[in-house]
């Protein structure tokens, strides 16, 4: 038997505090074969399996969606979802933390809208990122949910894998799972949550331990989002299963876990305000030592425009710093304008988020990047001894490539600033030391100072007297 199984879906995550909405063309939008031919969907054919691929649109994390933006996706989506029927299954791979203008629980929105259209009978399945946010109205529409293990994520395919192949095997089998959670009162940013730092190691890798209980199929701990100020966010554990009393049992053993653990989670590298680490920094002699500008990371949400760093260190004159990059399109197009080896003055920063700091300095214009067209363009320049990539679209600059494309070798570069949280898996290896800045931004690690005005209380930490027993809860479906 040939099974009909629709693939679609939006993956992106938005800090309530950033004014800059995200519009369409923020968004890479795989539609049709386009979808299909995708890497992260390379894994999806199946001898089994008719593939009806829809639409996924993914953005670069950032200010919430205006409204126009996503109920133009949703209606997309949900057109070439009807077109598709009948199907015997439905496959979304989401992120889990959006933010639309006006909405509340915009995944929610989302997969209601498609349950509505398939009907009650058809089998959906979601991979999440473990830092979405997730509500009973989610849960009450899936059959089958999984998230990543691993933050830094390096198991994204694996984790779309999963979801996908508890779909098929539900199909071939006749099995039929269902959803089981627990909301856990702690919000924790990423930074203070990776997997590769205790205690969240030992929390995820338990997880395989759960995954062996009869009835269960798979078990998830949700770091939640933190920069969203909305009633959902929150911690979670998240179980998929056939057996619906050990799916509650085993969500539930999961919450006390991460909730025992709630004060012991630290940052992972060295830490603390811009200044220390900057002295540091100046006084290492091995290289290259990485700077983490941990309040403007564009893959948090932040905007990716402010020119702190940069301002600190030509205070101090600092020679052979690389910042990879900050967001400045009229930046980009003066440098385009004067050419390469152009000395100009330039005001950098401050673009997109009136908020953001500038630098007001005279550059040299060394490198120009033209790709595929104005706004993919980037300017590399010359403030005294730093190095300044310059991009004319919010994007990280979190990969090896990203440097060697401009003729930067990272590994020899005696400060490279990125704006990021934890080091991605490409530059972590190579940094002698890490270091993570607390500098201001929408995605600000002094999360118990966050706008909180929206959020359901109490929960730790701007809250901290107060118990909790787990209260495992099922999908609606569940019967």
């Amino acid at each position: 038997m040939t099974f009909r199984i629709a693939v679609g879906g939006i993956h992106t995550e938005c800090s309530t505090s950033s004014p800059v909405l995200m519009r369409p063309e923020d968004f890479r939008v795989l539609r049709g074969p386009d979808l299909l031919s995708a890497e992260n969907f390379s894994f999806l054919p199946n001898p089994d399996v008719q593939l009806l691929p829809l639409l996924h649109a993914r953005a670069v994390p950032g200010g919430p969606l205006a409204r126009a933006t996503y109920e133009g996706f949703k209606a997309e989506f949900l057109d070439l979802l009807k077109a598709s029927l009948p199907l015997d299954g439905l496959y979304l791979a989401m992120h889990g933390a959006m933010n639309v203008e006006g909405m509340d629980d915009a995944e929610g929105d989302w997969i209601s809208a498609a349950r509505s259209v398939v009907g009650p009978d058809i089998p959906v399945a979601a991979s999440y990122d473990l830092h979405g946010n997730v509500t009973q109205r989610i849960i009450d529409q899936l059959d089958i949910f999984a998230a990543y293990r691993t933050a830094p994520h390096i198991d994204t395919r694996e984790t779309m894998v999963r979801a996908w192949s508890m779909l098929v095997k539900t199909l071939q089998t006749g099995e039929k799972p269902g959803v089981a959670w627990a909301p856990v009162p702690v919000l924790l940013p990423g930074e203070r949550t990776s997997t590769e730092d205790e205690p969240a190691k030992s929390l995820y890798d338990a997880l395989s331990r759960h995954d062996a209980v009869p009835g269960v199929w798979d078990a998830n701990l949700m770091v939640g989002y933190v920069w969203a100020d909305e009633p959902r966010g929150t911690a979670c554990a998240v179980v998929t299963g056939t057996d619906k009393a050990a799916a509650e049992a085993v969500a539930a053993e999961i919450a006390r876990s991460y909730w025992e653990a709630r004060e012991a989670f630290r940052f992972g590298p060295v830490t603390g305000p811009l200044k220390e680490m900057l002295d540091i920094a100046q006084g290492t002699q091995t290289r290259p030592v990485i700077l983490a500008d941990s309040g403007d990371n564009p893959t948090g949400g932040g905007v990716g425009d402010r020119a702190d760093v940069l301002n600190a260190l030509i205070a101090r004159d600092f020679q052979g710093a690389v910042i990879g990059g900050i967001t400045d399109r009229p930046a980009v197009e003066a440098c385009f304008a004067a050419g390469e080896g152009a000395t100009l003055p330039l005001r950098i920063g401050g673009a997109l988020d009136p908020a953001s700091p500038s630098a007001e300095v005279s550059a040299t214009v060394v490198r120009l990047d033209d790709p595929a067209g104005a706004e993919a363009r980037q300017a590399v320049v010359t403030v005294g001894g730093i190095t300044v990539i310059l991009a004319a679209r919010r994007r990280p600059y979190h990969d090896i490539a990203d440097f060697t494309r401009h003729g930067i070798d990272p590994k020899g570069v005696r400060l490279l600033v990125v704006k990021s949280g934890y080091l991605s898996p490409e530059l972590a290896p190579i940094a002698q030391p890490n270091l993570m800045a607390l500098t201001d931004g929408v995605i600000n690690q002094d999360i118990e100072r966050l706008p909180n005005e929206r959020r359901r209380r109490p929960s730790y930490p701007f809250d901290r007297a107060f118990d909790y027993v787990p209260e495992p809860q099922s999908s609606a479906r569940w019967k």
